[in-house]
């Protein structure tokens, strides 16, 4: 194993065993964090992702309902069910896997979700206060790189920071989270001319663009910090293999510090996750 990687699954196992005790201290007081996670539809991708989040939040005490709708279910349907997961107080937080069936408006899904049980930080209060500086709920996978940061020593501050990809999930947060540890902070995307130009000079590289491989070696500053967001399936006659959005072999050896793919980002967005119902919980009880 490269001796400059991050790695991913040891820090989340690390967080995720010092939850425990944050757990045990709201049990004390008499509440369980609940999270409530929705699925609509029966896309198998989705269905792993909310396997696991349910299996984390049982392995670390916490409550979790499994809510799983039909694809053809109506908005209306979806929205009545969250609004009486918003009533319930036994669930301290709400999280809508997408994407949703295509008749459905994401949007208004997402903003029908309590700003204060929002803990995939989506819902529009929570990206506003994240702009301002003052986060309630940050989205999972940002933030599980921002700790990825500091597990590490990472020094942001007045460094040039590239984040390729603009998405509300990953590429804004993620830009806007540098932005406020100091860093100096351009965004790029698949419109973005001459993106070479713009990654070379970066100390912080965050890959967020859903293409294989895409970021290679010469495209990499000698000592920056890459971090690949992305996870990828390679096609049959390539092996079928998980790969991320940097080619890892390549710039393993160029970088100072990489996450892998598998086993570096993926791990640290559920944890977050359980970080955030942690939160939610906490705030409830007035901790």
């Amino acid at each position: 194993m490269t001796q400059n990687l991050i790695d991913g699954k040891a820090l989340a196992d690390e967080l995720r065993t010092a939850f425990k005790t944050r757990v045990a201290a709201l049990a004390a007081r008499g509440c369980r964090p609940g999270l409530a996670v929705i699925l609509a539809g029966e896309n198998p991708a989705s269905q792993v992702y909310v396997r696991n989040k349910v299996s984390a939040c049982e392995a670390a005490g916490i409550y979790s309902q499994k809510i799983l709708l039909a694809a053809d279910v109506s908005q209306e349907t979806l929205l009545a069910k969250i609004a009486e997961l918003n009533a319930n107080p036994a669930i301290h937080g709400i999280l809508v896997q997408l994407p949703l069936p295509r008749h459905i408006h994401e949007e208004t899904v997402l903003e029908a979700i309590s700003a204060e049980k929002d803990v995939d930080g989506f819902h529009a209060e929570n990206v506003g206060a994240l702009a301002q500086g003052n986060p309630r709920f940050i989205p999972c996978t940002p933030y599980g790189v921002m700790k990825m940061f500091e597990a590490h020593k990472v020094d942001w501050v007045g460094k040039e920071a590239v984040v390729i990809g603009r998405s509300n999930i990953v590429g804004k947060p993620m830009a806007l989270l540098l932005i406020n540890a100091g860093a100096t902070v351009t965004v790029c995307h698949s419109k973005t001319r001459d993106l070479a130009s713009h990654t070379r000079r970066a100390d912080i590289l965050v890959a967020a663009v859903g293409k294989p491989r895409f970021v290679t070696a010469d495209m990499v500053k000698p000592g920056a910090v890459v971090i690949d967001v992305g996870i990828n399936r390679l096609s049959p006659e390539e092996g079928g293999k998980l790969c991320g959005d940097v080619d890892f072999e390549a710039v393993k050896n160029v970088a100072a510090l990489i996450t892998p793919v598998p086993g570096g980002v993926g791990p640290m967005t559920i944890t977050m996750l359980l970080a955030n119902t942690i939160e939610a919980a906490e705030r409830r009880m007035g901790a």
